[in-house]
């Protein structure tokens, strides 16, 4: 009990004492500052990692590093962040931009010699400290849409150069470009029976407790009567002044009887603290209804580093005669507060809501080794791979595998393997494992050895084997053949392969290597010519597509282009 106690008092206090540089860094675009997504933002497996800065719904905006310093690092990526750039400043942090359009003159000229140099469009660099030195207010970039951006915009994020944390840009001075003057909005409050024997309000389930605003700008939860165990969780979002759209909250903080038991707030944390986003939500609601709430408790311990609790893990034990009050504080970076409490009265009441029947009928042990066989399938399940216990539906049927449903989450991986009995040998190298939702079929990277296939996989879900001998597709909206394209500027294919998916694709003019940067969004791949591979007069194109189970298809054109203009 003490070691949590002093361990909260202790973070808080160094929280308190980090000292981060105000004035060091400017801005990264010339525009006025507006986020579409803040640090700690609750996204799909992760937190967010930075500000995303609105760029007036369109791409090509002036991108400028925020101090002096060097490019240590080039990614250029169909998913993720798509094209990045990370300078490393002398102070010891790092700044990152990504989702861009385009690097800018001696950068851009290094990222095109790599690509060639490499023969491939993804490339990852890490360079020197002498080799692009950067000054501060240089422009670097325009702001795009590449990788998984869902929309224009520049992604950002500051990091500690030698831990690799990201770091809240507020801490850096950014608060000054955005006004807020707005508390936080706990739009649902939901309390938790966390144990077969605790009854909530006559409920087995968890269920909203209705909030009603003070005269002194606090909220008053309805009363809780409960016994036994219990937890709560909020759905929450925060506005400023000038962006005009949610985005995540700062910090929250719970008491019991007055006591803090659970709180955390958004400053600094590594990359391996992402997915216990999982282990934060509740994982079940938010896959089934898209709505993410906070649990402000632990069932078991997990290792996110940036939660302080003390030794109840944030969970109230309802007993008789003791009176007893939660209160929740919502704030954001700016001090502003949303202050939630709850009375908890002590009483053993009927039951009018029942528990929800789960499906499962394997008991898994989240802190030990679990395997699984039935037929031809096998799953191992390391300790670790799962936050909590469950019961676990595990089945074989038609030769697929049905394990459980995507509504328990999974922090590592587990291994499924199958041994086939339907195909020949020689089709099997066409063939792996397949993950199927909702009628679609995710591929699954496949280990093989004679007749037995394995995957690693972090998905709960149905698995079977499938087979691919479908190609993929290449298509041009307009036919080149024969054409003279001394007016153009690109040329411009569609790639897609339905089922595995693809793998790499080259193109080639008159036999060399051509840069073709994809679009994962819309599937197209681009040669621009001003990268000057095209010759003076005819040109062949080749393109060659592969999938991630060997299947190829070639697309051959030619054209015809002068430079002479």
């Amino acid at each position: 009990m003490r070691f949590f106690i002093f361990c909260f008092l202790f973070c808080n206090s160094l929280l308190a004492q980090m000292d981060y540089p105000k004035d060091y860094f400017s801005f990264p675009l010339d525009i006025p500052m507006q986020l579409s997504g803040n640090f700690g933002e609750l996204r799909p497996n992760h937190f967010h990692a930075g500000f995303d800065f609105k760029t007036q719904q369109k791409e090509g905006l002036n991108v400028y590093a925020v101090a002096d310093g060097y490019v240590s690092r080039i990614k250029i990526s169909t998913f993720g962040n798509g094209k990045t750039i990370y300078i490393t400043h002398p102070n010891g942090y790092t700044s990152v931009y990504a989702h861009l359009q385009k690097a800018t003159d001696f950068i851009e000229n290094y990222i095109k010699k790599a690509h060639y140099i490499e023969q491939s469009f993804e490339i990852e660099l890490f360079l020197k400290p002498n080799e692009l030195l950067i000054k501060k207010g240089q422009l670097i970039a325009l702001s795009g849409n590449t990788g998984a951006s869902e929309g224009p915009h520049l992604h950002f994020e500051f990091r500690d150069t030698k831990t690799e944390k990201v770091i809240n840009p507020m801490l850096f001075g950014f608060d000054k470009n955005i006004k807020d003057t707005k508390s936080p909005t706990v739009s649902a409050l939901y309390v938790y029976p966390l144990d077969a024997k605790t009854i909530v309000n006559q409920s087995k389930q968890p269920i909203v407790l209705n909030l009603s605003l003070q005269k002194d700008g606090t909220y008053l939860a309805d009363n809780v009567v409960a016994n036994g165990r219990i937890g709560f969780g909020i759905n929450a979002f925060d506005y400023d002044d000038v962006s005009f759209n949610k985005n995540g909250i700062y910090k929250v903080q719970s008491f019991f009887n007055g006591k803090p038991t659970f709180g955390y707030q958004f400053d600094t944390y590594s990359f391996d603290d992402m997915r216990y986003v999982n282990a934060l939500i509740d994982y079940s609601r938010y896959k089934k209804t898209a709505q993410r709430v906070q649990k402000l408790f632990m069932n078991k311990p997990y290792g996110l580093n940036f939660i302080v609790t003390d030794a109840t893990f944030g969970v109230a034990t309802i007993v008789p005669n003791l009176a007893a009050s939660c209160r929740i504080e919502v704030s954001d970076f700016s001090g502003n507060q949303t202050i939630i409490t709850i009375p908890i009265v002590y009483d053993l009441t009927s039951v009018s809501i029942e528990p929800e029947i789960k499906k499962g009928n394997y008991f898994v042990n989240a802190n030990k080794d679990s395997n699984f066989v039935k037929d031809n399938f096998s799953v191992f399940i390391p300790a670790g791979t799962f936050y909590d216990d469950f019961d676990m539906n595990f089945d074989v049927k038609n030769n697929t595998l049905f394990l459980h449903e995507d509504t328990v989450p999974a922090h590592s991986n587990f291994t499924i393997t199958v041994e086939d009995s339907i195909y020949k040998e020689t089709e099997r190298e066409k063939v792996f494992i397949g993950r199927i939702e909702d009628g679609k079929i995710n591929y699954n990277s496949t280990y093989r050895k004679g007749a037995v296939f394995s995957t690693k996989a972090k998905t709960l879900g149905q698995y079977k084997l499938i087979k691919d001998t479908i190609a993929p597709k290449i298509s041009i909206s307009k036919s080149i053949e024969g054409k003279w394209l001394t007016n153009a500027t690109a040329i411009q294919l569609t790639i897609n392969d339905s089922l595995s998916g693809i793998k790499s694709y080259n193109g080639y003019l008159n036999g060399k290597w051509a840069l073709f940067e994809y679009d994962n969004k819309t599937k197209k791949i681009t040669h621009n010519f001003s990268d000057g591979i095209v010759a003076e007069g005819a040109n062949d194109l080749k393109v060659v597509v592969i999938d991630n189970v060997g299947n190829s298809t070639i697309f051959e054109t030619h054209f015809f282009r002068s430079q002479k203009k």
